[in-house]
C-alpha cells in the first residue's frame, strides 16, 4: 500500500514529461516523416523509382537550392530576409565564367599551373557574394532599411548586372580543374552532393553549438532584449547577410562547374524553391526558430517531387503547382505546430 502511494505520483509525473518529449520530437521532425511517406509512396506507385541512382540524383539536384536555402534560413532566423540569393548565385557564376570561360563571352584567363583556376575561381565567387552581402547588411543595419526592400533591390540590380556583364550571351568552356566538382565522385556519390551535406553539417553545428548561432536565435526572438543584454546585434546581423551572400556565391561557383559555364537566366526560379524548402523545413517567418535539419528535409522533399514528375513524364508546370501547394500547407502546418506548442508544451 505504501509502495503504491509512493510510486503512483512518480509515474504520473513521468508520463506527461515523456509524452511532451515525444510530441516535441514529432513536431520538430514532422517534415522528415512526410519525406519518408512521400518516398515510400513514390517507390510503390512509380516504376523504376526505387533505385540507388534515383536517390543519388535527388541528392545531387538538391545541391544549389539547398545551399542558398541555408543562407535564407540564417537571415530568417535572425528576423530578416534575403531575397537576393538567386541573383547573387547567378552573378558569381557569371563572373567566374566570364573570367575563365573559353567560349562565348568568356575571357579565357589561363593560369599556370592550371589547377590554380580552382581556388582562384572559388575565391572570386565567394568575394562576389561577400560584397553583395555586405551591401545588404550595411543598408539594413546602418540605415535601418527594411531587409525585404533592400534584398529585393539587390535581387533586381544583381540580375541586371549579370545581363550587362555578359551582354546577354552565354559563356562556356570552363577549365577541367573547375569541372572536378561536377564530374568526380566519392564512394559513388557526386562531389556536389558531398558539398551540400558538408554545408548543412557545418552550419547546423554553428547554429546549435556556437555563441553566434545562439545569438542569432535570440536576435530573431527578441532583438531589443538581445541588444540590452549587451550582444552586438548589428554586427551579427551584418555577418549573417555576408554569410548568406557567400553561400550564394559558393552555390554559383558549383552551378558554373555543373553547367561548364553560365547564361544570363541562370538559376531563375531557384529563390522561390529555396523559400519553399525553408518554410516547409520549419523555419519561422517571424524569426528566432528553425533547424537546418528540417530545411534539408524540405529541400529533399521538393527535389523528390520534381524527380518523380520527371520520371512519370509529366509537364514541368505540375512541379510549380505542387510546390505552391506545399508552401501554403507548410504555413498552415507551422501555425498548427505553434498552437500545439502553446497549449501542450
Amino acid at each position: 500500500m505504501t509502495t503504491e502511494t509512493a510510486t503512483a505520483p512518480h509515474n504520473s509525473s513521468e508520463m506527461p514529461a515523456r509524452r511532451r518529449q515525444v510530441l516535441e520530437f514529432l513536431l520538430d521532425n514532422l517534415v522528415w516523416l512526410i519525406l519518408i511517406v512521400v518516398l515510400a509512396v513514390f517507390s510503390v506507385s512509380i516504376d523504376q523509382f526505387l533505385q540507388i541512382g534515383i536517390f543519388i540524383n535527388i541528392l545531387q539536384n538538391s545541391t544549389f537550392i539547398g545551399i542558398i536555402a541555408v543562407g535564407l534560413s540564417l537571415t530568417l532566423i535572425a528576423g530578416h530576409m534575403d531575397l537576393s540569393i538567386e541573383s547573387v548565385m547567378a552573378l558569381a557564376a557569371m563572373v567566374v565564367a566570364l573570367t575563365f570561360g573559353t567560349g562565348g563571352a568568356g575571357g579565357a584567363l589561363a593560369l599556370e599551373p592550371a589547377w590554380l583556376a580552382f581556388p582562384v575561381s572559388l575565391l572570386m565567387a565567394l568575394a562576389v557574394g561577400a560584397i553583395v552581402g555586405t551591401i545588404n547588411g550595411v543598408l539594413v543595419v546602418r540605415l535601418s532599411i527594411n531587409a525585404f526592400i533592400v534584398t529585393l533591390a539587390s535581387f533586381i540590380w544583381a540580375r541586371g548586372l549579370v545581363v550587362a556583364l555578359s551582354g546577354g550571351r552565354s559563356v562556356y568552356g570552363l577549365p577541367d580543374s573547375m569541372r572536378v566538382m561536377a564530374v568526380d565522385q566519392i564512394y559513388g556519390i557526386p562531389l556536389l552532393a558531398w558539398m551540400l551535406i558538408l554545408v548543412y553539417i557545418v552550419f547546423a553545428f554553428i547554429l546549435a553549438k556556437t555563441p553566434f548561432g545562439r545569438h542569432l536565435m535570440m536576435i530573431g526572438g527578441n532583438e531589443v532584449a538581445t541588444y540590452r543584454a549587451g550582444i552586438k546585434v548589428g554586427a551579427i546581423v551584418t555577418a549573417t547577410f555576408i554569410l548568406s551572400g557567400m553561400l550564394a556565391g559558393f552555390a554559383g561557383w558549383l552551378l558554373a562547374s555543373r553547367t561548364a559555364g553560365a547564361t544570363a537566366n541562370l538559376g531563375i526560379g531557384m529563390l522561390f524553391q529555396a523559400f519553399a524548402a525553408v518554410v516547409i523545413g520549419g523555419v519561422s517567418l517571424k524569426g528566432g526558430q528553425g533547424r537546418l535539419s528540417g530545411v534539408f528535409a524540405g529541400v529533399l522533399l521538393l527535389s523528390s517531387i520534381q524527380t518523380a514528375i520527371n520520371v512519370m513524364g509529366m509537364p514541368p508546370h505540375y512541379t510549380q503547382m505542387i510546390q505552391g501547394g506545399l508552401v501554403l500547407a507548410a504555413v498552415l502546418l507551422d501555425t498548427m505546430k505553434n498552437t500545439i506548442r502553446r497549449r501542450y508544451l
